[in-house]
């Protein structure tokens, strides 16, 4: 792998702090970009979705970048994670019992997380994915409502987040744990080099 440049500047396409702070870790500095895209699950193979999320939020996020600086110099980051348990889509939670049954549906279990990352750079769009097998520990339902009304659950896929509170419940986990917070760094990285970013 080629190393990315330190502060080299990229294009993100999502206005989650998380993600922003994943780049930053790894040496980047994001423009960050808001992009207005749909999350309407057409009843697709799971990966298909969020595959084709994260290639729609990379090309809003390019032409809202170019309309704002008219600069198509920089590699536009889109990304998209969810929740799947048994092949059904866990996106963010409407409310209160929705957040208290997602937890219990996770509850001592096993499910998949999976993130897409789409890159546009210089007329090119690819785009990789990553799973992570994350298992639950067993949550009561009074737990799973305490939790819902620290606020942390509301904007996360799944009803929970891996890097707060939610770590509580991570009995076990199989593959990236940044992939679960909402961006897979490695790959997402690897993506980048191959892309021709420069690095040192």
């Amino acid at each position: 792998m080629n190393y990315l440049t330190r502060n080299a500047q990229v294009v993100l396409a999502s206005q989650s702090p998380r993600r922003k702070q994943l780049l930053e870790q790894i040496g980047l500095t994001p423009h960050v970009v808001k992009v207005d895209v749909p999350e309407e699950y057409n009843n697709e193979p799971a990966i298909n979705y969020v595959r084709r999320l994260a290639c729609d939020k990379a090309r809003a996020g390019f032409k809202a970048y170019i309309t704002r600086q008219s600069d198509a110099s920089l590699p536009v980051i889109g990304a998209d994670t969810i929740v799947v348990k048994n092949g059904v889509v866990l996106e963010k939670p409407a409310n209160a019992s929705d957040g208290q049954t997602m937890l219990l549906t996770l509850s001592g279990q096993s499910h998949e997380v999976m993130t897409a990352v789409a890159v546009y750079y210089n007329n090119t769009l690819e785009c990789i994915h990553v799973t992570t097998q994350v298992t639950f520990r067993d949550i009561s339902p009074q737990e799973a409502l305490r939790y819902w009304h620290t606020g942390e659950p509301q904007d996360k896929a799944g009803g929970y987040g891996i890097q707060g509170l939610g770590a509580v419940f991570v009995a076990d986990m199989t593959g990236s744990y940044s992939n679960v917070v909402g961006l897979p760094l490695f790959e997402t990285a690897e993506l980048l080099a191959c892309m021709g970013i420069e690095g040192f």
